[in-house]
């Protein structure tokens, strides 16, 4: 409940403070005497678009945090933290980026890796992992996590995303605009957009919604091939990391907070939904490549 709220006030916020940016720059009144404006338009829906998916990158590290209750490693309390913080420090390295913040979360088996920078991310593993994995297994586990970093795929799901916002909201209304100027053709008093603006670009901002979507979590799943080629390849084999990927298809994986979803070694269920392709496909892409 505590990630539903925290999720909800969240976007409410960031919605509150894009519409006050767009009222500022003028962008909000693309709706004129004259009909729509399409210039003031595309600027608002790229505030609107480009700046939650931004919003939303720059504080996924602290909410992370929150929402999951990572500890943070800063002083290794014993042999196994400190093995953990070892782990990633050789593997960062390797990859040429700063070293992240480790940490532990309390939870089924998963692990994230979340952040705005290459040089400030944060990766971080569960206690079930931990428990439920051998050393090398949670060795690949990590070196995925880390090619995430490395590939810049925060980043770029967030370009992605920020582009399929742009164009959902600018749609829904290019269209809820003429479905309400058809509907009042005959109508030489209206002034303003009337009830079929506001139905159409209601329900079109739900149904592309969903086909942007698809479209992201299609890119997320290409992404996890990357990484699962790039563990293997600071690991220097494909093995640990198939095997992990085996043991993981047959654990319950713990749920993430929606933020950093994405970023996990697991996903969710729902083919065309799913920001994971399935295990099986992604053994089969490391035994292939």
């Amino acid at each position: 409940m505590k990630r539903i709220a925290l999720f909800l006030l969240t976007n409410i916020a960031v919605v509150a403070v894009l519409g006050i940016v767009a009222s500022l720059l003028g962008v909000n009144r693309f709706l004129t005497a004259n009909g729509l404006n399409l210039g003031a338009l595309l600027g608002f829906a790229f505030i609107m678009g480009f700046g939650g998916a931004i919003i939303s990158l720059l504080i996924s590290k602290p909410m992370a945090k929150w929402t999951s209750g990572v500890h943070v490693i800063n002083e290794p309390r014993n042999a196994d933290e400190a093995w953990i913080v070892n782990t990633v420090r050789g593997f960062a390295d390797k990859a040429g980026i700063g070293m992240p913040e480790v940490g532990i979360y309390e939870g089924e088996p998963n692990a994230f890796a979340t952040g705005a920078f290459k040089n400030s991310a944060l990766v971080a593993v569960s206690t079930g992992l931990l428990s439920g994995m051998t050393r090398e297994e949670v060795e690949a586990v990590i070196g995925h996590e880390v090619a995430h970093i490395a590939n810049g795929d925060m980043v770029t799901m967030t370009l992605i995303q920020g582009v399929m916002n742009t164009f959902v909201v600018f749609l829904s209304r290019v269209i809820g605009y003429a479905v309400d100027s058809f509907l009042r053709k005959n109508d030489s008093e209206s002034s303003g957009p009337g009830i079929g603006y506001y139905v159409t670009t209601i329900v079109l901002d739900i149904l592309l919604g969903f086909v942007a979507a698809m479209i992201v979590a299609w890119f997320s799943r290409q992404r996890e091939f990357r990484a699962d080629a790039g563990a293997a390849q600071l690991m220097g084999r494909k093995q640990p990391m198939i095997n992990a990927l085996a043991r993981l298809g047959g654990m319950h994986p713990g749920e993430l907070p929606k933020s950093v979803a994405a970023m996990g070694i697991t996903g969710n269920i729902g083919k065309l939904f799913s920001t994971h392709p399935p295990m099986e496909e992604r053994i089969a892409a490391l035994q292939k490549g």
